[in-house]
C-alpha cells in the first residue's frame, strides 16, 4: 500500500508512476487549514485529478467559499472566494477507508490528501501560510543576527558567518481518552484511580492494546517514526466479559513520535489524529482528544517541543539552544533569549494557545496542568530539571546537546498547533534579539531569568519572577502564584482581551507583516464566536438541566432543611427571573449578545 508520497517525488512523471502502480488510491482531497486549526476535506475523483494535474502541479488547485472556513474580517459575504494552491514542499499523505474495499481489487480505497494554502485575493490567509511565513522571516532574522555576531557567548564553536539557514526541530504529543461506546465509569472511580496512580504506564490489554499497537505500525508505514504509546495517568480497569473481550474501557493513553521540521510537524499531527481515531473506531472504541473531557480528573494535553539549529554552509549543523560547555551551563545566550522571550511575552501567547472554555477546563491546579508563566532549568547543568508543575520546561542532555530544546506544556490537542508554533518563534526571536544586543555573559543571563520579584531587568519585567525549582503548585499560595508569576485568565473572553492590554507584545507578534492585525483579529473573532456560541447554546442550557433535576430529599434533618434553603437560593440567583430583577444565566446571555 502507498502511505505517503515525499516532496522530490511531486511532479506529472513521478505522480503518474507512482499513482499507476497504486489504484487503490481512487480520491484526492485538498488539505487547507483555516484560522481555527480546521482541515478541510472532499472527495475528488482521480479521474478529475488527472484531467487539471497541470493546474494542481502550478498551484492553482480549487475554489471554495468563505462560509466553509473560519476567516471572519477576511473572507466577507461579498468578498469570500478562497482558492487553494497546492504545498509541494511536504509530504502528501494517503488516507484509506478501512470499511471501503474496491470491487475489482479487494485493497482498501484511498484518498490522497495534498495540503494546500487558502488564498483570499492572492494573498495567503491560512495557519499554514502563517507558520511557513514566520518561519522563513525568523530563519532570515536570526542568519543575519549571526553574520553580524559571529562569535555569540555559549556557541564559541559557532562561527556564525558560516550559517547558511535554519531549521526549526518541532515536535507534538498526542494525549487522548478511549471508552467502549455506551459505557460509562464513575468519577469516583476514575478520580481514585488517578490517586492511586493504578494506571500510569500500566499495561494495555485487549482491544486497547491491539489498536495501540496497530496505531504504532501504521504511523510508522507513514514514515512518523512513533517513539513509544503508553497508558498515561487517568483511567481505569477495564472488564472482561465471558467471549473474552473488553468492556467498560475508559482509559487514557498517550502516543509520540519523532520531531520534524516546522510546517511538517503540523501537517503530522493531524495526520496522526486521523489515524488515532479510525484505528480505534475499528476496533469498537470511541476516542476523544478534548483538552478535559471528564471533569476531576486528568485532561489531554499536548506538550510542545521546539528547537532551533544552524545548517553551516559545509552541510554541519550546531543546536542553537545548546551551550558550548554542557557540563558547565544551562543554555547558550541564543537559547536564554530564546526562553525569556516566550516567557515574557506569554500573555499575547496564551490567546492562540488556549482559545476554547475545553483548553480552560484542563488548565486547573493539581492535574500537571500549568497555570503560572514560569520556567524551570534545573538545580545546576549537571542536573535536568523534571519540573512537571511549570508552563516551558528545558529539555537537555549533557552528553547529547543536539537534544536540547524547550517544551510548552499548555497546548491541548486542539490548540491550533501551526499558529502556536508561529507565535512561539516569533516571541523567541523577540527575547534572542534583546540577549544579544546585550552582550552580556551567560553566567548575566541566567540571573536575569532568575531574578526575583522587584528586581529590575534588562529585558524582563521588573514585578515578575520567571524561574523556580519548587512545585509552583504545592509550595505557593494562589495570591503568591498571582502576585509572582502573574495573574491567569480564566475565560476565552479575558484572554482574547490580552491582545489589546499588551500593546507592546501584541507588535512582537505582527514584526515582519507575517502575521498582520489583520489576521491576528480573524482569529480572535472566529474563537470569539466559538465561545459565545457554546456558552448560550451548550453550556447554559446544560446547567439549567442540572439545576432543574435538584430534588429535595425526603426524611431530611434540620442540617438537611438548611443545605437544601442554601441550594434553592443558589438556584433561584443562577436561574429564575422575576419582575424586579434578572437571573444571573439571564444577565450572562444579554452581555454575551451585547460583546461586553
Amino acid at each position: 500500500m502507498l502511505y505517503s508520497i515525499a516532496p522530490e517525488q511531486i511532479g506529472y512523471e513521478s505522480l503518474k508512476r507512482i499513482l499507476g502502480q497504486h489504484p487503490e488510491v481512487q480520491f484526492v482531497s485538498l488539505m487547507g487549514v483555516d484560522l481555527a486549526g480546521n482541515d478541510t476535506d472532499e472527495k475528488i475523483p482521480m479521474s478529475a485529478f488527472w484531467e487539471n494535474i497541470d493546474s494542481y502541479l502550478q498551484g492553482n488547485a480549487a475554489q471554495t467559499d468563505g462560509s466553509s472556513v473560519v476567516l471572519p474580517g477576511i473572507a466577507t459575504l461579498n468578498d469570500a472566494k478562497i482558492d487553494l494552491k497546492v504545498d509541494a514542499t511536504v509530504n502528501w499523505y494517503v488516507d484509506y477507508n478501512y470499511e471501503h474495499r474496491d470491487a475489482e481489487t479487494g485493497d482498501c480505497v484511498g484518498t490522497l490528501r495534498i495540503p494546500c494554502y487558502l488564498v483570499h485575493n492572492n494573498k495567503h490567509v491560512c495557519s499554514r501560510s502563517i507558520l511557513a511565513d514566520t518561519l522563513k522571516y525568523v530563519d532570515a532574522e536570526m542568519v543575519n543576527l549571526l553574520h553580524e555576531n559571529p562569535c555569540l557567548t555559549g556557541l564559541e564553536h559557532l562561527d556564525g558567518a558560516e550559517v547558511e539557514r535554519l531549521e526549526f526541530t518541532c515536535a507534538t504529543e498526542l494525549e487522548f481518552w478511549v471508552r467502549s461506546p455506551s459505557e460509562a465509569a464513575t468519577l469516583e472511580v476514575l478520580s481514585s484511580s488517578q490517586i492511586l496512580q493504578e494506571q500510569y504506564w500500566a499495561r494495555a490489554r485487549g482491544n486497547v492494546r491491539t489498536a495501540l499497537e496497530e496505531t504504532i505500525r501504521t504511523l510508522e508505514k507513514y514514515g512518523l517514526k512513533p517513539e513509544m504509546g503508553h497508558k498515561e495517568n487517568g483511567g481505569k480497569k477495564g472488564q472482561l466479559n465471558a467471549e473474552g473481550h473488553m468492556t467498560h474501557v475508559m482509559e487514557q493513553l498517550e502516543i509520540d513520535w519523532s520531531y520534524s521540521l516546522g510546517v511538517q510537524t503540523a501537517d503530522n499531527e493531524i495526520l496522526a489524529r486521523n489515524v488515532v481515531k479510525e484505528t480505534f473506531r475499528k476496533h469498537g472504541l470511541e476516542v476523544s482528544f478534548e483538552a478535559k473531557p471528564i471533569p476531576g480528573v486528568a485532561g489531554n494535553g499536548e506538550h510542545t517541543h521546539v528547537g532551533m539549529v544552524a545548517v553551516l554552509k559545509d552541510g554541519s549543523k550546531v543546536n542553537l539552544f545548546a551551550p558550548k560547555d554542557m557540563h558547565h551551563d544551562f543554555m547558550s545566550s541564543v537559547g536564554y533569549g530564546a526562553l525569556m522571550g516566550v516567557l515574557k511575552n506569554y500573555e499575547v501567547i496564551n490567546p492562540f494557545i488556549s482559545s476554547t472554555t475545553d483548553s480552560f477546563n484542563r488548565l486547573q491546579p493539581g492535574y500537571e496542568a500549568p497555570v503560572c508563566v514560569v520556567t524551570s532549568l534545573g538545580l545546576s547543568p549537571e542536573v535536568p530539571s523534571r519540573n512537571r508543575s511549570i508552563l516551558v520546561g528545558l529539555l537537555r542532555d549533557v552528553t547529547t546537546p543536539r537534544a536540547t530544546r524547550f517544551e510548552v506544556r499548555s497546548p491541548n490537542v486542539y490548540t491550533n498547533t501551526y499558529i502556536a508554533l508561529a507565535v512561539l518563534y516569533l516571541a523567541a526571536l523577540d527575547g534572542i534579539k534583546a540577549c544579544v544586543k546585550s552582550g552580556k555573559s551567560l553566567q548575566e543571563l541566567e540571573k536575569e531569568i532568575s531574578k526575583k520579584y522587584g528586581e529590575e531587568g534588562f529585558y524582563l519585567e521588573r514585578d515578575r519572577e520567571y524561574r523556580s525549582e519548587k512545585d509552583v503548585f504545592e509550595d505557593f499560595t494562589p495570591e503568591e502564584r498571582d502576585r509572582l508569576f502573574g495573574h491567569h485568565p480564566a475565560t476565552v473572553w479575558e484572554n482574547l482581551q490580552a491582545l489589546k492590554k499588551y500593546a507592546e507584545k501584541r507588535r512582537v507578534l505582527t514584526a515582519g507583516d507575517v502575521f498582520p492585525d489583520k489576521y491576528i483579529d480573524s482569529f480572535c473573532e472566529g474563537a470569539f464566536i466559538r465561545w459565545r456560541t457554546e456558552l448560550v447554546l451548550q453550556y447554559i442550557p446544560e446547567f439549567i438541566e442540572k439545576i432543574k433535576a435538584m430534588k429535595r430529599l425526603d426524611n431530611v434533618n434540620e442540617l438537611d432543611e438548611e443545605s437544601w434553603e442554601k441550594v434553592r437560593k443558589l438556584r433561584e440567583k443562577l436561574s429564575k427571573d422575576d419582575v424586579n430583577k434578572k437571573c444571573m444565566f439571564t444577565r450572562l446571555r444579554h452581555a454575551v449578545r451585547k460583546g461586553g
